[in-house]
């Protein structure tokens, strides 16, 4: 468990993470997601005890850590994981010998060293690379290299610094699986900043969305996809497989990937309906547009996997009589549809 309270960090006038209280469970894939300049890569410096607060605590466990005397935090360090979208590679050294540093760094017996390299890279997938220089690996395959290199000192919590945002989108699918096997076969406590919500959706198993500083929501990702209450939450999930690209849906064209949401109309769109769980399966609009005679046209929707939880969204109109609409939108609220008023 990391607990954060109270943890300020200012740069002059400017709080850059602001007041946070923040609780991080053990064992488990938590993303942290804002935009850029919300505070993300100085709380993960705070949290990773490459910076100090200027006030409040960060604990690991039972134990505060932010206050350490200078050796300890040293020591400390070594503990923690951290891979970065820079991979930050020794050019100089070969595949192998970037792994090999933070153990050179702890003293471990070259032989010992050479072994536990080996180990790293096959759980990376990557073995038999060692002896490959730098310049001759891809993207993902550095990555993997900075995974490894991370994970050698045997830490219990790793960071990931937007650690695929310089990828493609396939090579950043494999990145996320491995650290998503890596994590559950090794008990890790993985952070994940990011302003990638398609990261959030894929890999995390907690979120919590950063704004100016600030916290401003936090819970399991289905939760907050299904159900999000704040504007900058719906904001990154309306950007999500962003709906704004020209795909059209003619007849024998191939179906929409299960994650993507489709727009076929650009105009309208007043409400923004959620739906989760068995409820994407269920006829919800047939049955309201029977039962209170309105009109449902619908301009965009979806149905995307988050976790083992299918959660839709559609883009619709609903209207008629106004009455009869307020009396739609409250049914489908009372069936645990979230619904959302859109901005004319």
């Amino acid at each position: 468990m990391i607990r954060l309270k109270g943890l300020t960090r200012r740069y002059g006038a400017l709080a850059a993470v602001d007041s946070v209280d923040l609780e991080i469970p053990p064992n488990e894939v938590f993303g942290i997601i804002g935009k850029s300049g919300a505070g993300k890569s100085t709380l993960v410096r705070l949290i990773s005890l490459l910076e100090r607060p200027d006030s409040g605590e960060v604990w690991y466990a039972d134990r505060r850590v932010d206050d350490l005397s200078p050796s300890e935090l040293v020591a400390e360090r070594r503990r923690v994981g951290m891979i970065f979208q820079s991979f930050n590679l020794f050019g100089s050294r070969t595949a192998g010998g970037n792994v090999a540093y933070p153990l050179e760094i702890a003293g471990v017996r070259r032989r010992e060293a050479r072994a536990r390299v080996d180990e790293l890279l096959e759980l990376v997938g990557l073995s038999g690379r060692g002896d490959s220089p730098i310049s001759a690996l891809s993207g993902g395959q550095k990555q993997r290299i900075a995974i490894a290199r991370a994970l050698a000192v045997e830490p219990s919590i790793l960071f990931c610094d937007e650690a695929t945002s310089a990828l493609d989108p396939q090579t950043t699918r494999s990145i996320l699986d491995l650290l998503r096997r890596l994590q559950r076969g090794m008990g890790l406590t993985v952070v994940m900043i990011t302003h990638q919500m398609e990261v959030v959706r894929d890999a995390c198993d907690r979120v919590a969305v950063l704004d100016e500083g600030r916290v401003v929501e936090t819970g399991p990702v289905a939760d907050v996809f299904s159900r999000p209450k704040t504007a900058v939450t719906r904001e990154f999930l309306s950007h999500l497989n962003p709906m704004e690209r020209d795909r059209t849906l003619t007849a024998g064209s191939a179906e929409p990937e299960a994650s993507g949401l489709v727009r076929w109309s650009h105009e309208g769109g007043a409400y923004t309906l959620r739906f989760r769980g068995s409820l994407t399966g269920e006829p919800v609009l047939s049955r309201l547009a029977r039962e209170y005679g309105v009109d449902v046209n619908i301009r965009a929707g979806g149905v995307q996997t988050v976790g083992d939880l299918p959660v839709g969204t559609l883009v619709a109109d609903i209207t008629g009589e106004a009455g009869e609409v307020r009396r739609a939108l409250e049914s489908l609220r009372s069936a645990g549809v979230i619904v959302e008023e859109n901005e004319a």
